[in-house]
């Protein structure tokens, strides 16, 4: 007797039938997928996250992620609007929001993001002068950023930032900018020291006004000199001598040095 009766061969042809079906029938996407069917060629929707049931044969389905993409562009050399050569690179954060868009209006929404990308960093860069370039990065990344998500709007893709990551500069630039700021540090020195000197000079002014007031003053000042050399370690010694003991020679010398009267002269 045969194991394999008509009955049991119809029921396993069956049942191979059903899970060859169920294999390509059934597709499960995850949270971030979306799948866009095509059935005969034409666009039916976006369908996702989950269990899909697809017609085999009959219907094609293509997978697009909604997670944010860091797109890396490549370094692009760069001349400035002062004509300066640099090289330039950037990242993109991108996401798409229209899975059917992403696949209809474009063949491949990452390599026309890239390119768009390289051209648009060549522009808006070399529309800037290298002063700019450097300090104003944050104008230029909301430019760059604006820019792109005119252009994939149609595409169902949104840029949300774009960020410069690197300028090089040649190596002559570099050793120029250094020397700019070497100056630059020299003349603010320079500013700072005759700012302190006209500071000290007016209270110099000040001090010498108050001293002509109060003679005093001076031989307190001297006093105090005196007794702050006193405590350094020095061999030198110093005998102070009050200026009240020149004044009468000083002034025996103006009575001589006076002209005589016409008398004088007979």
């Amino acid at each position: 007797m045969s194991l394999f009766t008509p009955g049991l061969f119809t029921t396993v042809a069956i049942l191979v039938l059903v899970i060859f079906f169920l294999s390509a029938a059934l597709r499960i996407l995850k949270e971030y997928e979306r799948g866009v069917i095509f059935r005969l060629g034409r666009i039916i929707n976006a369908k996702g996250p989950g269990l899909i049931i697809l017609i085999p044969i009959v219907d094609k389905m293509l997978k697009v992620s909604l997670r944010l993409v860091a797109m890396d562009v490549d370094p692009q050399d760069v001349i400035t609007r002062d004509n300066v050569s640099v090289k330039v690179n950037a990242v993109i954060y991108f996401r798409v929001i229209d899975p059917v868009k992403a696949i209809v209006e474009v063949e491949n929404y990452s390599y026309a993001m890239s390119q768009l990308a390289q051209t648009t960093l060549r522009s808006v860069c070399g529309q800037a002068e290298l002063d700019d370039l450097l300090s104003e990065r944050e104008k230029i990344n909301t430019e760059l950023q604006e820019i792109l998500d005119t252009h994939t709007d149609p595409w169902g893709i949104k840029v949300a930032t774009v960020e410069l990551k690197h300028i090089d500069l040649p190596t002559e630039m570099q050793r120029a900018m250094a020397r700019q700021a070497e100056a630059e540090r020299e003349r603010r020195a320079k500013v700072i020291n005759a700012e302190g000197e006209f500071q000290a000079a007016t209270k110099l002014a000040e001090a010498s006004v108050i001293i002509e007031k109060h003679p005093i003053a001076l031989q307190l000042r001297y006093l105090q000199t005196m007794n702050e050399m006193s405590t350094e370690s020095n061999s030198t010694i110093i005998f102070p001598l009050p200026i009240e003991l020149f004044k009468p020679f000083l002034l025996e010398k103006t009575v001589t040095d006076k002209p005589q009267g016409r008398g004088a002269l007979k």
